[in-house]
């Protein structure tokens, strides 16, 4: 096959270390190649390497020695596939519940395809109707059956018209009818436009509509063929006695065995290539491994910014439990506020410095002034803490779950072109809105039933910053935690932690005090909101039953931004970092 060679492997090998014990092989002395419009499945026992392998080939994992080489290239040294190269199915599902097919399709050809809007339209069509998605155009992608679940997974990857399209498991769970029917469409799909098709699968059903075999075991190449000669290089009677007869060797020895005979059954698989597309009436690929060199297709930054937001907020609008969830959150909060405000209300009321001429009652009413004080004091600190901790819990629900929700998702996005830089900024703006109707309301409802004696728009900003700033940091947590639960456990922890760190009810000790604070957003936007916001005689008040001392508005600010800065970067870094499963 050496003339119509397309992507060929050569030595691969993935070493991984065994601590003192020795080192573990998953793939070992790996070659083969395979031609333009070739459809071919690998097989073998579980853990034989097969996953590892097709990940391999993507780029999704490191190989330790070897190299793949594509028309020619060294993928690891000149390049690897560009994003309109290569397609990937993995065993996950790669679709939103809530969007229907069409949207679905459509917002996987916005992210990758860079063309008109008719161009566009077209494709998606065209793409509905060879996978045969078209009559259920318009139906959610939770009421999919299995089969035609793979086949959206597959409409999502030929939008940007692959090279070489790789399929882990899409059969797996299948009735054999459903399992018959992908394998016919996957063996289609290998004859247009002389396009690579090579599937990981388990089941050694339907292997006569591939067009070859690869047979691996305990990560060595034991087979790579036709599968009319399979049964007879293994000594068999059926495909089905093979998997039992690997087991009689030893993997090296499989590898060994198979070098000895691989010309002669290369040979019987280049002519039975050619003999294929005879038999389907359609004109082979060309012998040249040369390709037109093609303009870089992939949309720019801002496209990708505005697909990625307005799924984000279609998928809100769907989600009845979530959209009830941050509605409830948005009017139950500040009612709770403005229901523990009302005695602070009253002792506002009776707070003066007007002290009458006479010493004895200027000396009740200096004793009474400081019991109000008191009373105001403790009121007054404890609610705007109090708002500050609700819009840090409702941070942290904003966010917690945003990116590590739907983490593999966005790996199969960042891997078929999705800009990481889009995907966080549309995350920024998306949860900006929800913190700023969040903030407003909680703001305005409880100026209504609690009017702040101060700077009501300062006390509004630094609510604005405490919401902006958990949300923020919970989003970097997020993008860096490997499942949604685990950000959701540690984004409560964190506000769990926000009012005893915050010095607002004990004030801490000095050391701990100066290692704690930094990291405490509940406290910068508490003391901002006090120090900058509250008129004198209230602010006394504070003062005189607070021990923690307040810092200056301004350095408040500071900080809040910086937890907002920090929280981006970080999620700007998790979401760079690849975490395949």
């Amino acid at each position: 096959m050496q003339s119509t060679i397309m992507l060929e492997a050569r030595q691969i090998a993935l070493e991984i270390e065994q601590g003192d014990e020795e080192s573990l092989f998953l793939l070992r002395d790996i070659n083969f190649c395979v031609p333009k419009g070739h459809f071919m499945a690998i097989v073998g026992p579980s853990g034989c390497g097969k996953t590892t392998l097709l990940k391999a080939i993507a780029g999704i994992k490191e190989t330790t020695d070897g190299a793949f080489y594509w028309e020619g290239r060294n993928l690891e040294e000149e390049g690897d596939f560009e994003p309109r190269e290569i397609g990937y199915v993995p065993q996950f599902s790669i679709a939103h519940e809530a969007l229907t097919v069409d949207e679905c399709v459509e917002n996987a050809a916005r992210l990758r395809v860079k063309a008109g809007e008719d161009a566009l339209n077209d494709l998606i069509d065209q793409v509905l109707e060879e996978t045969g998605m078209t009559e259920i155009a318009d139906r959610p992608v939770k009421l999919l059956s299995g089969g035609q679940k793979r086949r959206l997974a597959l409409a999502m990857e030929l939008v940007s018209g692959p090279k070489i399209l790789l399929c882990d498991e899409v059969t797996s769970g299948l009735d054999p009818r459903s399992e018959r029917e992908i394998v016919e469409l996957l063996h289609a799909l290998s004859l247009k436009d002389g396009r690579i098709v090579i599937s990981v699968t388990h089941s050694l059903a339907q292997m006569e509509l591939y067009d070859s075999v690869m047979v691996l075991v305990g990560g060595s190449l034991a087979y790579h063929g036709s599968p009319s000669s399979l049964a007879h290089y293994f000594g068999v009677p059926g495909f089905e006695e093979v998997y039992p007869r690997l087991q009689l060797r030893e993997p090296v020895e499989w590898g060994a065995s198979w070098l000895k005979h691989r010309a002669d059954y290369y040979a019987k698989l280049e002519q039975a290539h050619i003999a294929k597309f005879r038999e389907a009436g359609v004109e082979p690929p060309p012998v040249s491994a040369a390709e037109e060199e093609e303009e870089d297709a992939t949309p720019g930054f801002g496209t990708q910014f505005g697909v990625l937001l307005r799924r984000r907020f279609t998928l809100l609008f769907r989600d009845r439990a979530q959209l009830l969830l941050q509605v409830a959150m948005i009017v139950i909060f500040p009612i709770l506020v403005a229901l523990f405000s009302g005695k602070g209300q009253e002792q506002l009321m009776h707070l003066t410095d007007s002290i009458g001429d006479d010493i004895a009652i200027e000396m009740q009413a200096q004793q009474e002034q400081a019991e109000v004080r008191a009373r105001v004091g403790s009121a007054v600190s404890g609610i705007i803490m109090f708002e500050v901790i609700l819009l840090g819990l409702m941070g942290s629900n904003n966010s917690a779950s945003e990116i590590a929700g739907e983490r593999q998702l966005l790996e199969k996005e960042k891997f078929a072109g999705a800009s990481p830089g889009a995907c966080v900024a549309s995350k920024a703006v998306y949860l900006a809105s929800l913190v700023v109707v969040q903030s407003l309301w909680m703001f305005i409802f409880v100026q209504y039933f609690w009017p702040l004696r101060g700077d009501a728009l300062n006390h509004l900003l630094f609510l604005l910053l405490a919401n902006a700033a958990m949300t923020s940091v919970c989003l970097g947590i997020s993008a860096n935690c490997r499942t949604a639960a685990q950000a959701s456990l540690l984004s409560i922890y964190l506000v769990g932690f926000q009012l005893p760190l915050s010095g607002a009810v004990l004030a801490l000790p000095d050391t701990i005090e100066r290692l704690t604070q930094p990291f405490i957003s509940a406290y910068w936007a508490w003391s901002g909101s006090i120090q900058g916001g509250l008129d004198s005689e209230v602010l006394k008040a504070v003062n005189s039953i607070v021990q923690t001392s307040f810092t200056e508005p301004g350095l408040c600010l500071i900080v809040l931004a910086a937890h907002i800065v920090v929280g981006l970067v970080l999620a700007y870094i998790g979401v760079r970092r690849t975490r395949w499963e």
